[in-house]
């Protein structure tokens, strides 16, 4: 929880009393009346209406005793499974509000959908438990900051974790197997711009009461922020791999030409091809190591992530991505040695679009950082048309939690970067290593060609050959710098002319 500091610092709060349905509470928290009548369509007029009303920021007041928790004590404070929403009903997943405080100060309101109705979910001190940390007063109704679903992902029987909402418009969840890394966001407004990052946030949820034995759970949310409006619905179906249906309206204020869609939020702090100013005793540290591209002409790209010394922002042009993803290539524990992180198991996060996005470019933001705790990876799509006042926007997309991204394995990946000193003065030089069946069935190694180019310096002794250890290639080169400070290179392998790899991008920075 500490690591979400660095992006949802300026999360602001909404103050409009707007709700799908008759019967509103009056107030700022958004809350239901009991037994108001509830559709997805009423979440979508209620972010059409909430549009055309000026921002305003809404309850972030804690009591005292709240006031300054820090992280250790954030933590002590527990939901009491015991009392966990649909406990013990076979409704296949269980709801647990998250406690306000620490980073999770401004007040959501949640409600549970049945029979077609919204019922709020109200405070009570006796649903957690608190350890050292200071306790709200008694019978005061602080609110919540979010929930989270639990269903018997890894055993059956024991409800685990999937998904929580937490945290202006973050939201993490697992797949069979993993532990916590990476987010996503419902929006991204201005990230790495100059002028400062605004922060949409989900300000109410509704969560459907799941059937018997249900395998998929769906929850709607409204979004608000200084630019915009948005209703947003969610299908979440566990799994070895989770997937989360994502379907969203959204209702600018004014233009938005900075909009991140569909944005990802991870950590790398070193590995490989990027130790240079990290002592560590393990060998890597990271979420996620590369940005995976699968671009419209069906070409895949992949950028292995860096932690630069100055912020780096890049930029990837496509007519509409078929999928993109940060993602977790690494997945044994000798490439951490680390037991407490169990970097080894952090998801990967693939985005598939389900209607075509049109043309853009994805973004990728790297921003500097000397310890692991903070999130200092971005990456989103932005669309050459932008959301302009008044124009609804509708995006509908999959996102795959996963150990390996769900896309044809016909190339081979570039399953490793690394870098070291080059053969002499000014010199680097990159060792590549790729995999995939398709290497196994090459009839022999002399038709194969490595392409390789470089934006400034110069490329010396390029070499591609079998890896007997791997079964798979084995690339190097080594690149002149020539005096440049930031070098683009990229390269692949073909068999004669056909490429049998995908397309390796990489930045070098002094």
């Amino acid at each position: 929880m500490l690591r979400r500091h660095l992006m949802i610092g300026g999360a602001a709060a909404v103050g409009v009393a707007l709700a799908p349905g008759a019967g509103m509470a009056s107030s700022n928290t958004l809350v239901a009346q009991e037994g108001t009548p509830f559709n997805p369509e009423g979440v979508l007029r209620a972010a059409q209406t909430l549009a055309t009303q000026p921002f305003s920021r809404g309850d972030a007041n804690l009591p005292s005793a709240l006031n300054d928790l820090s992280y250790d004590q954030y933590r002590m404070i527990r939901f009491d499974r015991a009392q966990a929403l649909w406990r013990g009903g076979d409704l296949g997943f269980e709801l647990q509000p998250a406690h306000r405080g620490f980073l999770f100060r401004e007040r959501v309101a949640l409600h549970e959908v049945g029979d077609g109705v919204a019922r709020p979910l109200t405070f009570g001190r006796e649903q957690f438990t608190y350890g050292e940390a200071p306790t709200p007063p008694e019978g005061e109704d602080i609110g919540f900051a979010g929930a989270r679903l639990l269903a018997p992902l890894n055993r059956p029987g024991h409800f685990d974790e999937v998904v929580s909402f937490l945290g202006a418009s973050y939201f993490r969840a697992l797949g069979r197997g993993h532990v916590y890394g990476i987010s996503a966001r419902g929006l991204a407004i201005a990230t790495a711009d100059p002028k400062g990052e605004e922060f949409p946030a989900f300000r109410a949820f509704w969560f459907e009461r799941p059937a018997q034995g249900a395998r998929q759970a769906t929850v709607h949310a409204l979004l608000d922020s200084e630019s915009l409006a948005g209703a947003y619905t969610f299908v979440v179906r566990p799994g070895e791999t989770t997937t989360m249906d994502v379907d969203a309206h959204i209702f600018p204020r004014r233009d938005v030409p900075l909009v991140g869609i569909a944005p990802l939020t991870s950590m790398y702090l070193h590995g490989p091809n990027d130790r240079g100013r990290i002592d560590d005793y393990r060998p890597a540290v990271h979420d996620s190591d590369g940005l995976l591209m699968l671009k419209a002409n069906g070409e895949r790209v992949w950028r292995p992530l860096t932690n630069p010394r100055t912020l780096q922002v890049s930029a990837f042009a496509d007519e509409s991505p078929s999928g993109f993803g940060l993602m977790q290539r690494r997945r044994e524990y000798a490439d951490f040695h680390d037991l407490e992180a169990l970097y080894h198991r952090r998801p990967s996060l693939w985005v598939e679009p389900l209607d075509r996005w049109g043309p853009g470019k994805l973004h990728l933001v790297e921003i500097p950082t000397d310890g692991e705790i903070h999130d200092n990876i971005a990456a989103f799509w932005r669309p050459d048309d932008v959301p302009k006042k008044g124009q609804p926007l509708r995006l509908r997309y999959r996102l795959h939690w996963c150990s390996r991204a769900p896309i044809d394995t016909t190339l081979a990946s570039f399953d490793s970067t690394r870098v070291g000193q080059g053969s002499g003065t000014g010199m680097r030089r990159f060792v590549l290593d790729a995999l995939g069946p398709a290497l196994a069935e090459l009839a022999s190694d002399t038709d194969l060609k490595l392409e390789v180019r470089a934006s400034r310096g110069s490329l010396h002794h390029g070499a591609v050959h079998r890896n007997a250890v791997t079964g798979g290639l084995r690339v190097a080169f080594e690149l002149r710098l020539e005096g440049a400070n930031l070098v683009e290179l990229g390269a692949r392998v073909l068999s004669g002319e056909t490429a049998i790899t995908e397309t390796w991008l990489y930045r070098w920075t002094a």
